[in-house]
């Protein structure tokens, strides 16, 4: 069986194609030794590397549209949209409050330190801590306060964060990039209008609305839809530096128009993609 080191990298919900990506490896002769990821990269990674992944999967496969609108606890402060408390303290409940010392597995969640321009890999403490920071969507999560520093998503420096794999000794260093580009045909990019349908936007809107400034709503949301779509751009340009910079052994891709960043009621699309492109990803070699 071959050892691999494994690179997942972040793009929202496509990120769920990570988990069909991992069941082929595992059915394959493959064995997982290390893992680094951000943002979902390291979300998915982390319940792997706690072995919880069949509970996560069972359970995100069954996720809705009103499931995930109730997961927006809304942050009154000016640095997010969502707190994330209710996400995170469903998952402790299902995975359990472990730290990453006791993963059986080498575990690297990427954040980003903004203020001083750096990269943070954490690789000890509470394991969904580490999550929490990686995940910190700018605008739509709030940052998170980790050991007196404030991180944010480790996309916005680091996409693909193939470095921790380096010293891993394994034969082959794996790497998923979740911001392709389709060469097959031009596909318009989906908005967070267009790919989430009515019991999510209405979430985000009421979160958003004051009952005396409905305009002002409206233009809030445009302005996360925006953001959206620049953090997307902005992260698949530095994927692709990243890349070209520190090739790794094997690239499987999920283009960008797989499906919207906050589709997580996508998971069986998702999933099977993920299994579908490391079976033909590998049938190349």
């Amino acid at each position: 069986m071959k050892q691999v080191s494994l690179v997942l990298g972040s793009g929202g919900a496509r990120g769920l194609a990570h988990i069909g990506i991992i069941r082929w490896l595992q059915e394959n002769g493959y064995t997982i030794k290390s893992i680094s990821g951000c943002s979902i990269g390291a979300f998915i990674g982390g319940i792997y590397a706690a072995g919880e992944l069949n509970a996560f999967e069972k359970w995100v496969r069954q996720l809705t549209l009103v499931d995930i609108a109730s997961f927006m606890d809304i942050s009154w402060g000016m640095s997010g949209l969502i707190k994330g408390d209710k996400l995170i303290n469903t998952l402790k409940d299902m995975v359990g409050d472990k730290t990453i010392e006791e993963l059986p597995i080498r575990y690297t969640a990427v954040a980003a330190d903004v203020r001083n321009e750096k990269e943070v890999w954490l690789t000890k403490g509470p394991l969904f801590d580490a999550i929490r920071a990686s995940i910190s969507l700018p605008l739509f999560l709030t940052p998170f306060m980790y050991e007196g520093v404030e991180l944010i998503d480790g996309g916005v420096l680091n996409p693909i964060p193939i470095a921790p794999a380096f010293g891993d000794n394994t034969d082959l260093i794996i790497a998923v990039n979740l911001g392709a580009t389709n060469k097959k045909k031009a596909v318009p990019q989906p908005t967070i209008e267009e790919t989430n349908t009515t019991a999510l936007k209405q979430k985000i809107n009421d979160l958003l609305n004051t009952k005396d400034k409905p305009q002002k709503a409206i233009n809030q949301s445009r302005m996360f839809e925006i953001a959206d779509q620049a953090f997307d751009a902005m992260q698949n340009t530095i994927a692709r530096q990243k890349l070209a910079a520190y090739p790794p052994d094997y690239i499987i891709e999920i283009t960008r128009d797989a499906c919207g960043t906050l589709d997580f009621h996508k998971a069986d699309e998702m999933i099977e993609l993920g299994y579908r492109k490391a079976k033909e990803t590998f049938a190349k070699s």
